[in-house]
């Protein structure tokens, strides 16, 4: 396989998959709402369809030639009025669809560890029907399941500059999350493999609390540690259900869900959480100058 689709390159993600494939060797198309961000980022203008993954008619003919899509669409952020059944599930149906009638030989779809079982959070759970569709479609696929991005982790870097990291429980819960790089390049190497589902973490283990010290290790201040009991959790998740919209609680639901789980997959990559924060400091001490 060699014309790869990406669908959703302007994403954290989805720019990581395009240099990934291209570092490799392949033949890119990249599918997004916007040219602008591509371009800027080296990417020809002959290589990018401009498309409204909300319309299938906007997609006939894009995928034509394609050997594999690669899926990164999803709501990071919901600021257009679409819900995550709207973006997650349906947008994603609409490729996948036209990819059928492409005669698209893979398709591999980046969703959420554990997300099978939270489907009582409402961006799991649209992810999940995506997955439940994909499977029904006949075509080959991997649905690729990571625990968490390094870019996920700055809120603890955020709090740490404001003096105080606050955590549910005993902070204990462990994860392993990854960076995008390490993650696109698992990605890209799966495309010639015969796996149906990849869980992916990072190099490193870490309880919650570990990534609290490592955040203020980082600016070299004194660590200083809120445990929050669990319950307020369970009470936040509970309120914000039955209070708030889901473009206002959607992403603080999923936060405050997987808080209370381990997140641990099998290990990747080379990239290191200590080095992210140094990077991270280093463009704030830049900005700051």
């Amino acid at each position: 396989m060699k014309n790869i689709a990406v669908v959703g390159a302007t994403g954290y993600l989805g720019a990581f998959v395009c240099q990934s494939l291209r570092e490799q060797g392949y033949k890119v198309r990249c599918l997004a709402r916007s040219e602008n961000k591509l371009i800027d980022e080296g990417i020809s203008p002959e290589s990018i369809r401009v498309v409204d993954f909300t319309s299938p008619s906007s997609l006939e003919g894009q995928l034509v030639d394609i050997d594999c899509v690669i899926s990164c669409l999803g709501i990071t952020r919901q600021k257009d009025g679409l819900s995550y059944m709207d973006v997650d599930y349906q947008c994603n149906a609409n490729v996948l669809d036209e990819a059928v009638r492409a005669d698209v030989k893979k398709f591999i779809y980046v969703s959420v560890f554990r997300g099978e079982l939270l489907k009582d959070v409402d961006l799991c759970n649209a992810k999940e029907h995506f997955v439940d569709y994909l499977k029904q479609s006949g075509v080959a696929h991997c649905v690729v399941r990571p625990t968490g991005f390094f870019s996920d982790m700055q809120e603890f870097l955020d709090m740490a500059r404001k003096g105080r990291v606050y955590l549910f429980g005993d902070g204990s819960k462990k994860l392993n999350p990854i960076h995008g790089k390490d993650l696109a390049d698992v990605i890209v190497d799966s495309i010639n493999k015969g796996e149906v589902v990849m869980e992916v973490g990072g190099p490193q283990i870490f309880s919650h609390k570990e990534i609290s010290e490592l955040a203020f290790d980082s600016l070299g201040i004194n660590h200083k540690t809120a445990l929050i009991p669990d319950c307020f959790r369970r009470l936040a998740l509970w309120a914000g259900k039955r209070l708030l919209s889901e473009s206002t609680f959607g992403p603080v639901e999923f936060f405050l869900t997987v808080m209370a789980h381990d997140m641990v997959a099998p290990s990747h990559g080379h990239r290191t959480l200590a080095e992210y924060f140094e990077q991270l400091n280093t463009k704030s001490a830049e900005i700051n100058l």
